[in-house]
């Protein structure tokens, strides 16, 4: 496939990923976490005006001066930006005029495509059809979370049908002996920058479970007091769970005695056997406290990676978001892209049922704040 139609083909699924929302499902920002979906089509069309046309096709107009000021994330070399908490301020543009934005962005990528690019543009281009992609998982779980805090549950897709992996039956941890671990990307093709560069790191022997934790197990922590008890939880985390009045993982409503939580498909009660889904990583930590084990590094994951299936939820891991040896950023405004996050967030490792096609690797580092669940976390234990 050409560089036109990859192009056109992560263009063509934000779209699909969009079709089913109504006009005001767009503009709603509930928490400052989650963006308006028509915030994101207008950022990641931003970032090909901005990256792309601007500096390298001739002749090329800017849509409209104002839209850098609009969708500009956190791109400090690129100037100012509306700041995140006021996204869902925007009344205007409106979702018309950003579709509008995005046809003409796309047909002017259109016409730079139709000429063979430099190595240097082609690689910043991947890298821009890496970040919808990113934004694309963003969408659904921002859209999850829109829809699943309307007080009615509207359903998002009632068809939709995540693909599931089949567990274990006998759920026998997975050994692993001491030894020096190649750790880090390797190979053709894309990677993040946060993924190099590859090394090497000593781990003892370890034990990781084959299996995610499921909501059920997630039930008997919760039904012995787990989120009353102290003894579990970090102090920061036990601060979090008293000051917000946790109870239960996101998306959880207790109706007459009976679990229920909201899918895409609406409010569904609690099914058992599916992986747990939508924790913090404080909610992670007290419930390995609990069985008395522990989460996995994210080297002990990778290590053991091959062995176990995994794709069905971000896992949380018991490493902080650090550089690897030998790390360098980039540049100007691409170098602002992962390092400057490296504080303070917990790495998570695999992908979800809503990570795009070709980021699921195995060297993938995803990494959050402690507190936050509207993505698709889960536990997987270690010992």
């Amino acid at each position: 496939m050409n560089l036109a139609d990859c192009y056109l083909q992560v263009r063509n699924r934000t779209e699909l990923i969009c079709s089913p929302l109504q006009t005001e499902d767009y503009v709603v920002q509930p928490v400052v976490d989650v963006s308006p979906p028509k915030w994101h089509i207008g950022h990641v069309t931003w970032f090909f005006e901005t990256f792309i046309l601007e500096p390298y096709a001739k002749g090329y107009t800017a849509y409209n001066p104002d839209y850098n000021y609009v969708f500009n994330s956190y791109y400090e070399t690129v100037g100012n930006r509306v700041i995140r908490t006021d996204r869902g301020n925007l009344s205007r543009p409106t979702v018309a005029e950003i579709y509008a934005y995005r046809k003409y962005v796309d047909e002017a990528m259109a016409r730079f495509l139709s000429t063979e690019p430099s190595a240097d543009i082609k690689e910043l281009l991947v890298l821009g059809f890496n970040h919808e992609e990113q934004h694309q998982e963003l969408l659904y779980t921002d859209i999850k979370y829109i829809l699943g805090h309307n007080p009615l549950f509207p359903a998002y897709d009632k068809d939709y049908a995540p693909a599931k992996t089949k567990p274990v039956a006998n759920g026998q941890f997975i050994k692993l002996q001491e030894g020096i671990y190649e750790i880090g990307f390797n190979g053709e093709g894309f990677c993040f920058d946060n993924e190099l560069n590859r090394h090497k790191v000593y781990l003892n022997e370890f034990e990781i479970s084959p299996n995610l934790v499921t909501n059920g197990e997630y039930l008997e922590f919760m039904n012995v007091g787990g989120y009353r008890d102290f003894r579990h939880w970090h102090a920061e985390g036990w601060d979090w769970v008293r000051n917000n009045k946790i109870e239960a993982p996101l998306y959880w409503h207790n109706i007459d005695g009976q679990w229920h939580y909201y899918t895409y498909r609406g409010l569904e009660p609690v099914n058992k056997e599916e992986p747990l889904c939508h924790i913090s990583y404080f909610e992670a930590y007290a419930f390995a406290a609990w069985k008395g084990l522990r989460l996995p590094t994210e080297f002990e994951w990778e290590a053991a990676s091959a062995k176990f299936a995994w794709g069905q939820r971000w896992e949380w891991t018991e490493s902080s978001y650090l550089p690897y040896p030998g790390f360098t950023k980039a540049p100007g405004a691409i170098g602002e892209y992962n390092g400057k996050f490296m504080v303070n967030q917990k790495v998570l490792r695999g992908a979800s049922e809503v990570t795009p096609p070709g980021h699921s690797r195995n060297t993938y580092r995803n990494f959050f704040q402690t507190n936050l669940r509207w993505q698709f976390t889960g536990i997987r234990l270690a010992k």
